[in-house]
């Protein structure tokens, strides 16, 4: 009776650490979730104001905050493509960490393009513009480099799975159209040989479909169920 205690103690301290980990996950994970929404809200508005300044105020303040918002897009949108090939291409590794090294950089000039709004003295400002429009070209072409460079990469792999597949369902639509027909036979031959089945002619049925390939496509078109009266 005590074994049987023990045991039930055990198994009941057990669903409680489990109950307690699991809980500890579940509020994690949704701080982060919220974290990155307030993230993702907080660039929003960050990028709706840049640009908004960008329009509106002319001169210096103008051209600053245009500065600002081209180094976020275009690292932004570098960071989402080598993110998405990084999934499917382990190769993009060394792409990976050069882009954090260039994210440095474009981290800095984006401090330094911050302060410069700040800063009362317009004609100092003014003085190093040249500068900090070169800074942020030399940044965001290297981005637009190695963003294109992703993308080609990826284009070129999907160009060259699709030759070899096209090349493929070539030979399968050949194969499925050949058969060969039996030359007649006489009514001697037949009857020798009605023992032996019925003849190898004629297409051959088609192989069980794939289950692994029975995922929709945006060009699939859902099937009405039959309605019976």
């Amino acid at each position: 009776m005590e074994t049987v205690i023990l045991i039930l103690t055990l198994l009941f301290i057990a669903f409680m650490a489990l109950g307690v980990y699991a809980g500890v996950k579940a509020v994690r994970a949704a701080k982060r979730g919220v974290d990155r929404t307030i993230t993702q809200a907080r660039r929003s508005v960050e990028d709706t104001a840049l640009r908004a300044k960008s329009y509106s105020q002319p001169g210096v303040p103008g051209e600053l905050a245009q500065l600002r918002l081209s180094l976020r897009t275009s690292m932004r949108a570098t960071q989402d493509a080598l993110n998405a090939g990084a999934a499917e291409d382990a190769s993009l590794s060394e792409s990976l960490a050069l882009f954090q090294r260039l994210s440095a950089h474009g981290r800095e000039l984006d401090e330094d393009l911050k302060r410069m709004e700040r800063e009362p003295d317009r004609s100092t400002v003014a003085s190093l513009l040249p500068d900090l429009k070169e800074r942020t070209q030399r940044i965001t072409h290297s981005a637009e480099s190695l963003r294109w460079a992703v993308r080609d990469r990826a284009r070129q792999f999907a160009d060259d799975d699709l030759a070899a597949l096209n090349a493929q369902i070539d030979v399968e639509a050949g194969a499925l159209r050949h058969w060969t027909t039996e030359e007649p036979r006489t009514q001697g031959e037949t009857a020798g040989q009605s023992w032996s089945g019925p003849a190898d002619e004629g297409p051959q049925p088609l192989a069980p479909a794939d289950p692994r390939l029975s995922t929709g496509y945006p060009w699939q078109k859902n099937s009405k169920p039959e309605t019976t009266t």
